[in-house]
């Protein structure tokens, strides 16, 4: 059987271990080199290597992780970065006409993937001391449609455009006005199309270095869409925009479609992925130590497979639980019934922008999702409530305990993040409810060692998370908790929420925009309404019916419940569910036992 061996350098410490991995090795007390060090650092020895697992649990730092896998896998092995890192089985096939997605949690290759599709990774076939040549490549693809794709690419003959994963960088190597870019790269003659679906004309004149988070996202977008290519490959897409820009730009990427072009997006908000694609493939496998590319499959079908965690045509389960939604408005299991915080109207001015706020009030153990379009005041309610800011008009709050974790996130803090999270929970970090309930569903048992300062971004988030569930308090504020998490890591953080408060007895907003994770996580919700960037009214908290029907008539977008998961689904616009729902006024939470948009 074989097996992957992989190590963290970023993890190892040799000089703090005294080499554990090395002196407890069977293999190596029975005088067989499975394991040796160069140039102080461990190499594992796969072929060698019986599998035994004490390495794993021996090592102090968490470094070393080691998978047996199914032989008929080995043969399809598509790229390795080197000896004792990350390694990806297969490869999507890209088909014209078709918006093909990927879903999977970090760390499992999509974007290793998107990187390969695009020829900037020339795959090795898990060769990487003695990579092949395109001619090796071709012939181990043959009688597949990846043989002509890399046919193509190794000849220059097939054009390919990359949207990448983080967009806050790409300031850092273009630079100009956002009217003057995208008129630049406008091969296809569809910028001013382009422009009206993702509402860009009011950041015309603007410098790039100047954009926040969503706007820099419409705009990579846009010059992604304008370029003339034959494939086209986008990683999260959704990240940053709210839920009305979510779809717009779902639009747009299966506009594409049209002209015969072959798409790939990799995509971790259920709703978006499931109304942009046409067909689906799930990656599984082990974050940082190996990724497998499932079969392609419908839409709808491998998106319920993947929540089911169980792959029938491979007779593979990748999840020890299903992921299960409610088809019902959620209420919440612990109700005092008692107040916890009031508020008369608030009104808060920034110069050209002007926030108004609905009296409302809170109950202790209950979650309040907040909704609404990016730029109408989401984030400076939330300040408010905070103390971070002071309202214009209206009574300050009583005197609460607050912990906030910000929509933006610094990883200044010098030191661990068992050094920063101990600083903050104190005495508490020691206790077997601190690990069972926040450490370990939020995955941070792996990074304790690491240093704050070498975080990825949803690493950093789930950090960020955990600091602001470690303060004992009378309300919680988590702005926008999902970024940069993928499925699996977003429904975990809702669950932790979830038990931290009811525990606790306290109340939390959540400010949100993947309704996914709104519909399992909220109790009721607060809409916001208005101009972004002029006006923004916040209403009091609704029940989650009422708060769906008012936002989503807003945005003019109706859902249905998936009749096997439960999960919701965004309707076609102009369907005849679509209509109907529109006719009935229920925007969300309908009953409809079957799923005619398929």
């Amino acid at each position: 059987m074989p097996r992957v061996a992989v190590l963290d350098a970023d993890k190892c410490k040799p000089k703090r271990c005294d080499r554990v991995c090395y002196r407890f090795c069977p293999m190596v007390r029975s005088r067989v080199e499975a394991i040796r060090f160069e140039d102080n650092r461990p190499v594992i020895v796969e072929a060698l290597c019986s599998g035994c697992g004490i390495c794993v649990k021996k090592c102090p730092f968490k470094a070393i992780s080691i998978v047996n896998l199914p032989n008929e896998l080995e043969a399809e092995c598509s790229h390795r970065f080197g000896q004792n890192s990350f390694k990806l089985y297969r490869l999507p096939v890209p088909l014209p006409g078709v918006v093909l997605g990927l879903l999977g949690k970090n760390g499992i290759g999509k974007t290793t993937t998107l990187k390969i599709l695009s020829g900037e990774i020339k795959p090795n076939l898990g060769r990487y001391d003695n990579p092949p040549d395109w001619g090796e490549i071709i012939k181990y693809f043959r009688g597949s449609v990846l043989q002509e794709y890399f046919q193509r690419i190794s000849e220059g003959r097939l054009k390919v455009v990359h949207k990448p994963q983080y967009v806050d960088k790409i300031p850092k190597v273009v630079s100009g006005k956002v009217g003057e870019i995208l008129e630049r790269v406008d091969e296809r003659g569809v910028l001013k199309k382009v422009a009206e679906q993702l509402d860009l004309k009011n950041l015309w004149d603007r410098p790039l270095e100047a954009l926040s988070g969503g706007e820099l996202q419409r705009v990579a977008v846009a010059a992604a869409l304008c370029r003339e290519a034959d494939v086209y490959l986008f990683d999260e897409p959704s990240s940053y925009l709210d839920v009305k820009q979510r779809l717009q730009v779902a639009k747009a990427i299966r506009s594409l479609k049209d002209y015969g072009k072959m798409i790939i997006v990799a995509e971790h908000d259920l709703a978006v992925i499931d109304y942009l694609s046409d067909q689906i493939c799930l990656f599984y496998g082990e974050a940082g130590v190996y990724g497998v590319v499932s079969h392609v499959h419908g839409v709808r079908v491998g998106i319920n497979l993947y929540l089911e965690g169980y792959l029938p045509d491979e007779n593979i389960r990748f999840r020890k639980e299903a992921i299960i939604f409610h088809e019902k408005p959620p209420t919440s299991s612990f109700k005092s019934g008692e107040v916890l915080l009031k508020w008369g109207e608030l009104e808060k001015n920034y110069g050209d922008f002007k926030l108004t706020a609905k009296p409302g009030e809170i109950v202790k153990g209950e979650i309040i999702g907040i909704l609404g379009p990016n730029g109408i005041g989401k984030t400076t309610f939330i300040k408010i409530l905070a103390g971070v800011e002071k309202p214009d008009k209206g009574e300050p709050f009583e005197k609460l305990t607050v912990s906030y974790k910000p929509q933006y996130i610094s990883a200044e803090y010098e030191g661990t993040v068992q050094e920063l999270l101990m600083a903050i929970a104190k005495e508490a970090f020691a206790s077997s409810w601190y690990k069972s309930e926040i450490i370990q569903p939020l995955g941070l048992d792996k990074l304790l060692d690491r240093n704050v300062t070498e975080l990825s971004g949803g690493e950093l988030q789930k950090t960020a998370i955990a600091a602001c569930l470690s303060r004992e308090a009378d309300l919680y504020l988590l702005d926008e908790p999902s970024a940069y998490l993928d499925v699996e890591e977003r429904l975990n953080m809702a669950r932790t929420v979830r038990r931290v408060i009811e525990s606790r007895g306290a109340t939390a907003f959540i400010v949100e925009h993947d309704v996914v994770v709104q519909d399992f996580i909220a109790d009721r919700l607060m809409i916001f309404t208005g101009r972004p960037g002029i006006f923004g009214v916040a209403f009091p908290p609704v029940n989650p019916r009422d708060g769906m029907n008012m936002f989503l008539k807003e945005v003019n977008v109706t859902f249905r419940r998936d009749p096997v998961t439960k999960r919701p689904r965004v309707n076609k616009e102009g369907s005849r569910l679509d209509v109907y729902q529109k006719e009935i006024g229920e925007y969300y939470y309908v009953s409809y036992a079957g799923d005619e948009e398929d």
